[in-house]
């Protein structure tokens, strides 16, 4: 499996960022976002046969998510994230030859020590690999001129986590990544923040560009059936505004699907355990109830793993999201009745595969044990989600990743919150539309996703490299400093 894979030295990692402004403030969990940095990384690596190649990547430095401390400011969040990837750059920078997967299994547990060293949590630490993995894995798909897609399928990447994830020991990987396969287009799951109005009458003012502001009007102008909505850990105001959310929800001919979103705000499975519970009573919210997907990471992670969660997730699937900080978390979450985790780019590319094999290996034997090798629902399953993705590298990626993976919907609102690419220059916008027609448009002066009956088409992403036929205008960031520790 790994003969196929070839060996690389990473010979030079640049970090960059520049501001992303909000359009509408985005409430989730403790933190409301109006701006934050957006990361981005270029790397060059060079083949054993001499080939070389430069890869990229981006991400947000969002704040109040990695680290929810209350006593670090937004500031401070965003310097643990740069911190996170300046260890990451220089670990990378050994000069050693590996596989693109083989750097990231042998750099995990140095990059967590000597994050822990410097104060940073396990969430925060992955940050740094995350990106730069992704950079190097775009750098060898040029190199070898072919897109992510066939290199992942092919195993070009060298994927075999044996040493660092016990449990798949004896996993067939060939068979797993080589029946992975792309699709052309993925619904998207619209978020409906903490502050969001619902409709106009919640409104004092308009930001006035023209977009979508409300969620009647997400739901008039791009389609959308499915939706992701947040809830702030009190029942009785949550379930005042889950009403009003279903209230234009109901208004949706022929269905919609939705996951409930807990951001931590729960302190026990107790509080969310009655929060279903009342859901379930109300008669405003039976058909909400009934197209709840699954709930999302409702309790407090220094919690969310020490009790068992069945008493919910027998009613309702549950899945971790801020509680997965390491490659055995999800293994530990399904021993407590968890049945699904999410895939984030932030937290890691080669994490969200070896999730996927596990959801695959876990539904095998309990097809097994029924006696059935075809039917039945998955117990055991991954969801998309977003943390304010910008267009451009961060969103082709991310959609490449968990389209390769089979989701079939993945939660998006960076492009609700930001006006598209409104503040690139008039040349990066261009080449972005150009590269990728299918998912972008020009509309309200500026390219901006585009979205057509609730879906993104996604089959320009099939291109040389990982997801993206343009480059970011590098001109236009600054170097990040990456020696502030709060």
């Amino acid at each position: 499996m790994q003969d196929t894979a070839p060996r690389l030295v990473v010979e030079a990692i640049d970090l960059h960022e520049r501001d992303v402004a909000l359009r509408m403030p985005f409430r989730f969990g403790v933190v409301t976002l109006t701006h934050a940095p957006q990361a981005f990384v270029r790397v060059r690596v060079r083949l054993a046969d001499g080939t070389t190649g430069e890869g990229m990547a981006a991400e947000l430095l969002a704040p109040k998510w990695f680290d929810k401390n209350p006593r670090f400011s937004n500031e401070d969040n965003f310097d643990q994230l740069r911190a996170a990837l300046g260890i990451a750059r220089e670990l990378y920078l050994d000069g050693a030859s590996d596989t693109a997967f083989g750097h990231f299994a042998r750099h995990y547990a140095r990059q967590l020590e000597r994050a822990a060293q410097r104060g940073l949590i396990p969430l925060v630490a992955n940050y740094g690999p995350a990106l730069i993995d992704r950079a190097v894995l775009d750098a060898l798909c040029r190199a070898l001129q072919l897109p992510f897609h066939e290199v992942i399928r092919a195993n070009r990447a060298g994927i075999a986590p044996g040493g660092l994830c016990p449990d798949l020991a004896g996993f067939h990987w060939p068979v797993f990544l080589g029946g992975l396969q792309p699709s052309a287009s993925i619904d998207a799951r619209h978020t409906v923040g903490l502050v969001d109005p619902i409709t106009r009458s919640d409104q004092t003012e308009r930001v006035g560009d023209g977009l979508p502001e409300t969620l009647e009007e997400v739901v008039s102008t791009y389609g959308h059936r499915w939706f992701k909505l947040k809830v702030a850990g009190d029942v009785a105001a949550d379930l005042q505004r889950l009403a009003r959310i279903a209230s234009v929800l109901d208004r949706i001919g022929g269905g919609y699907r939705a996951s409930l979103d807990g951001n931590e705000q729960y302190d026990d499975i107790d509080g969310i355990a009655e929060l279903w519970r009342r859901m379930n009573a109300e008669p405003a919210l039976t058909r909400l109830c009934a197209s709840v997907a699954f709930i999302e990471q409702p309790i407090k992670r220094q919690a969310a793993l020490a009790r068992d969660v069945r008493a919910l997730s027998s009613l309702k699937p549950v899945i971790i999201d801020e509680s997965d900080d390491s490659l055995d978390a999800f293994v530990r979450a399904r021993e407590l009745g968890y049945q699904g985790v999410s895939s984030k780019t932030c937290k890691g590319l080669y994490k969200s595969l070896i999730n996927s094999a596990r959801c695959a290996a876990w539904n095998d034997r309990a097809r097994s044990a029924r006696g059935n090798a075809a039917a039945g629902e998955p117990i055991w399953f991954m969801s998309a989600e977003d943390l304010t993705i910008q267009a451009g590298l961060a969103l082709q990626q991310d959609l490449a990743l968990v389209s390769l993976m089979g989701i079939g919907h993945v939660e998006r609102n960076g492009h609700h919150y930001v006006n598209g690419m409104a503040a690139l220059s008039a040349s990066e916008q261009q080449a972005f539309l150009d590269a990728h027609p299918d998912l972008y448009e020009r509309s309200h002066g500026a390219v901006r996703v585009r979205i057509r009956d609730g879906a993104l088409a996604i089959g320009s992403l099939r291109c040389t490299g990982f997801a993206s036929g343009a480059a970011p205008d590098w001109a236009s960031m600054r170097s990040m400093l990456t020696d502030r520790i709060p």
